[in-house]
């Protein structure tokens, strides 16, 4: 096990799943800008994914999967001998005042934590063995500022970062010091995954020290930093949303 600065990513394996949102591109951009071998997976439009990582590079492959179907997964990790790095980006949501206990079902309750915190869970599970393989490994899980202060698009939501947040910290000591793990964190990002209103988006703009809300680019860049640079650190959870936290 080193920890070592790495200059790139050369001979790599990443997994990436939820790929083909704004965030899980940018993150499998930046990898493979860095030469790492990118092996995005997504619930559909596989054909799309795999043509905009054609353009990355010939050594990249989009894989069809739902991450809430273990039996899937597993059939898909069967075909790793090694992972190097893990990213769960895969997720839902959508905007549900949180007091309101009547929208928020216990259908879709159970759904957004399934979505969110459970399928993080069966695609480490999954893909153990593979990361045991790496003797050098990296998970990283993308979870949410509100998981912290409380906030975010709906309960359901928050509570399900809160188990991921949970999971990275548990994970980390269970199988240290061959796999590190580490929460990302961010704040308020526009890309389509809730729709925010632009009343929303200015409001979370003025409240953030650094005047703007969190973009891919600022999630990719913290990925990059911990898969080259920030190497001796494990069960982190690390914020990236400007200062609003602290607001």
């Amino acid at each position: 096990m080193s920890f070592e600065k790495l200059k790139n990513l050369d001979n790599q394996i990443v997994v990436v799943t939820g790929a083909n949102g704004k965030m899980g591109r940018a993150i499998c951009k930046r990898l493979a800008e860095l030469g790492a071998s990118v092996h995005g997976i997504v619930r559909k439009q596989q054909e799309e994914l795999q043509d905009f990582l054609n353009t990355l590079g010939s050594t990249h492959r989009a894989i069809l999967c739902d991450v809430t179907d273990s039996k899937k997964l597993n059939e898909v990790a069967k075909e790793f001998t090694r992972c190097d790095i893990l990213i769960n980006t895969a997720g839902k949501s959508k905007i549900i005042p949180h007091s309101n206990l009547i929208d928020l079902s216990e259908e879709e309750f159970n759904n957004l934590i399934k979505i969110n915190l459970t399928s993080v869970y069966l695609t480490i599970q999954a893909f153990l063995n593979a990361l045991k393989e790496s003797k050098n490994a990296l998970v990283i899980n993308i979870s949410s500022a509100s998981s912290i202060r409380g906030g975010g698009s709906n309960v359901a939501y928050t509570a399900a970062k809160a188990g991921v947040d949970s999971l990275t910290k548990n994970f980390a000591i269970a199988f240290a010091p061959n796999i590190r793990f580490i929460a990302l964190n961010p704040g308020m990002v526009n890309t389509g995954f809730v729709s925010f209103s632009h009343d929303q988006i200015n409001q979370a703009t003025k409240n953030t020290p650094l005047k703007r809300i969190t973009t891919v680019d600022d999630i990719a860049n913290t990925v990059e930093a911990f898969t080259t640079v920030l190497r001796f650190t494990t069960g982190n959870r690390f914020v990236i949303d400007g200062g609003q936290y602290q607001s």
